[in-house]
């Protein structure tokens, strides 16, 4: 049989046991760098289907790396499995409920179809190799924490991903389409200020406020914005404003900053500059300033070559196949679960991506059924992944596939509800489909591999600098 044959009766033979490992981590819906059952239940089924487990990878307890085959080349897929906070929702339910249980957390981004679509695709290329020992090695990553933007990171600084030649991801989403667009690099920073408290009626003057200095940084902040790219953002929250009686001058506070540019020297060149802005609210306050940087991750490097083939790859399996209860339970999360405003905003970003002429069709059977075209726009996308981060050590290519309803947003609790149903199982394993096909092209083709190599050398020079410095580690305790 050919290859596409092959990747389809190999991941045909293990969607049982796809699909339970999906459901199981939507149920666990654990957050960032606390995804030990979701861990556990990886290392139990990747050592039964014979891979080499390693956990703990790059410092992080729930991070691991599963190993089958030997010599090169090295194919590796990235999983993501972290929940988002508060986003726990009754799975396939179009009104908001929570799922049964004390958790408030859920899977807002689907990373338990991410992580589990992602072993789809490592368990048929591992098929392969056992046919074809001579083909190379496949490598599953389980990657911490993508939501708080440092587990790739952090692997890649401590080389948990040296030695890799090409790797795929996807990511679960409303399309199937190729992620042919870079991201924003990020740094999340603490900045706090230390004061001296006062009556602020009785003596003022004795009082150093570190609300003040909290509150002048923001002011600084927003008069920098002038002087930077335009295509940077920062933004913030206050984590901490001294307490909450207005006759005392506050004596601590503590504002949490996002820097974030379409590349990570930018960011840097901006975090310098919002860090004089913060010295200079603390000289002007008579306070005391600290900074920490609490996460970081790159921007997004989309491999051409591999997106090539992964983009052919998706086209020859197919868009995933929906049924009629699937376009009815579209229907519903489509019509029935946004307020007037939501909906014509859905509906106006719809038209404008798909024309005006589409849209009954659209409005009765709301699942994206093609493959998009692959398109270099040159666009960096809003949004941040630690993806970025892997882009820069190995050549990179990321796709995504219509789990959900068109229209429907991440981090939102539709998207979670979203997250059990079979409109997202099928989509998932289509997913996996496409990338284990793209991997066995690869992994064939020292062409191919050239190739990817030879751009991405181009792109980075070989050089990896790390947003997160190393005496800074995981977040564990958060």
């Amino acid at each position: 049989m050919d290859k596409k044959e092959f990747v389809l009766k190999a991941v045909a033979d293990k969607k049982a046991l796809i699909v339970d490992v999906s459901d199981k981590i939507f149920d666990y819906a654990e957050v960032g760098f606390h995804e030990f059952k979701t861990a556990k239940l990886y290392e139990e089924v990747l050592k039964k289907e014979g891979f080499q487990v390693e956990m703990g990878v790059g410092g992080m307890p729930t991070a691991f790396k599963a190993v089958y085959g030997s010599g090169k080349p090295v194919i590796g897929f990235l999983a993501e499995y972290d929940a988002l906070p508060e986003l726990s929702q009754e799975g396939g339910c179009t009104m908001r409920k929570k799922a049964a249980g004390d958790n408030p957390d859920g899977h807002g981004c689907g990373h338990n179809l991410l992580g589990a679509g992602a072993m789809a695709a490592a368990l048929a290329v591992k098929a392969y190799i056992e046919e074809h020992p001579e083909a190379g090695t496949v490598i599953l990553f389980g990657c911490p924490s993508e939501e708080k933007g440092d587990g790739k990171a952090i692997m890649a600084r401590e080389g948990v991903f040296d030695g890799v030649d090409a790797a795929f991801t996807w990511h679960p989403g409303d399309k199937n389409a190729i992620w042919s667009e870079s991201t924003l690099a990020n740094v999340s920073v603490f900045f706090n200020f230390k004061g001296v408290t006062s009556h602020a009626a009785a003596a003022p003057e004795l009082g150093r406020s570190a609300l003040d200095a909290a509150e002048l940084m923001s002011v600084g902040v927003n008069y920098l914005r002038e002087h930077i790219i335009s295509d940077a953002r920062v933004h913030y929250a206050y984590r901490d404003v001294g307490g909450i009686a207005p006759n005392v001058v506050q004596g601590h506070s503590r504002v949490h900053y996002f820097i974030r540019a379409p590349k990570s020297w930018q960011v840097k060149e901006i975090y310098k500059r919002v860090v004089d802005v913060a010295e200079g609210a603390a000289k002007m306050t008579g306070t005391e300033m600290t900074y920490e940087l609490y996460a970081g991750l790159s921007d997004y490097i989309p491999n051409h070559v591999l997106s090539e083939v992964l983009h052919e790859s998706m086209e020859e399996i197919g868009a995933p196949k929906y049924d009629e209860a699937d376009f009815a339970l579209a229907s519903k999360f489509f019509h029935e679960t946004a307020t007037p405003d939501e909906m014509e905003a859905k509906r106006a970003s719809l038209r404008k991506l798909f024309g005006a002429d589409h849209m009954e069709e659209i409005e009765a059977h709301p699942l994206h059924t093609s493959i998009a075209p692959l398109v270099w726009n040159g666009k960096v996308q809003a949004g941040s992944t630690d993806v970025g981060d892997a882009s820069y050590v190995i050549p990179t290519a990321m796709c995504t596939t219509a789990t959900a309803t068109l229209g429907t947003a991440a981090h939102t609790w539709q998207m979670t509800a979203h997250g059990n149903t079979e409109i997202a199982h099928k989509a998932m394993l289509n997913a996996g489909e496409a990338m284990a096909l793209a991997a066995l092209k690869t992994m064939e083709s020292p062409e191919i591999l050239k190739k990817a190599h030879d751009e991405w050398m181009v792109e980075t020079n070989g050089e990896y600098d790390c947003p997160i410095p190393k005496e800074v580690g995981p977040r564990l305790e958060d």
